[in-house]
């Protein structure tokens, strides 16, 4: 019987499902984080009776036809990049992009990852680093007598010497812009990848046309909202249920069958 394969990949759509909610419930507190949603498609149909066909010598046509649709599978995967909402952290090097834009970071392998978690530190170094220790692009080192550090709107890095009133310049903070940010893989650790489907990375200092701005002391939060997360989740259980009731009535109806008797 068709309606318990059918069912059966209702089920596993709604399992996909239910991972990604679970996923952006388990991140609403992860800084940056950008939340998910799952999109689905049907399957291929099963052609009984074709629209279009003559079903008369005289002529006539069929005017819908009967097709059997097989189920559903996963399309897609995608990630809604809307801006979170910013939290002050008192940290002179937190930083929160407003707009569009990724900040750098150097990898150990030396490519260069993506991010919008602006939460850094200082490593034994004076380098400026993310909670792994990654350097962020184009690399920025805090001198060791520095007692402020000022990160402009467009990225311009300052610090005051002690001893001195003029803050120094020691670097300038870049953003990577994307044509698909949905594109992007995601690595874990906040970071993301540059991909194909992407297209190459755009660079240029906060501000500029396209881009966004920086804002110090504070982190950009998740943009998970809670309400909307358990909402969907409900629904997706209960279309889970629905599936599984289709599956216990197809087989109610196939064991119907076989205690038939002539």
């Amino acid at each position: 019987m068709q309606a318990l394969r059918t069912a059966a990949t209702g089920m596993s759509a709604q399992q996909l499902n239910v991972e990604v909610i679970s996923n952006n419930i388990a991140n609403m507190n992860t800084v940056g984080f950008k939340r998910q949603r799952a999109e689905f498609q049907d399957l291929l149909y099963q052609t009984i009776e074709r629209a279009g066909a003559q079903s008369s010598s005289d002529g006539n046509v069929v005017p819908t036809g009967v097709q059997i649709g097989g189920g559903v599978k996963a399309g897609s995967v995608y990630r809604i990049t809307e801006q979170g909402t910013p939290t002050m952290t008192s940290n002179e090097l937190d930083v929160a992009i407003q707009g569009k834009g990724y900040l750098q970071i150097l990898l150990p392998s030396g490519e260069t990852a993506y991010t919008r978690a602006g939460n850094f530190s200082t490593n034994d170094q004076g380098q400026i680093v993310t909670d792994d220790g990654y350097a962020v692009q184009p690399g920025l080192t805090v001198p060791q007598n520095a007692v402020a550090i000022s990160i402009g709107k467009t990225g311009l890095v300052q610090v005051t010497l002690q001893g001195q009133t003029a803050p120094q310049t020691i670097g300038q903070i870049e953003l990577a812009n994307f044509m698909n940010e949905g594109g992007l893989e995601a690595i874990g650790d906040n970071l993301f990848m540059e991909t194909g489907g992407s297209g190459a990375a755009n660079i240029a200092a906060p501000g500029q046309p396209g881009f966004g701005t920086l804002l110090q002391n504070y982190t950009e939060a998740s943009n998970v909202d809670a309400v909307s997360e358990i909402t969907a989740l409900i629904v997706a259980q209960r279309a889970y249920e629905m599936n599984s009731k289709v599956i216990t009535t197809a087989d109610q109806m196939l064991q119907a069958t076989s205690q038939l008797r002539s």
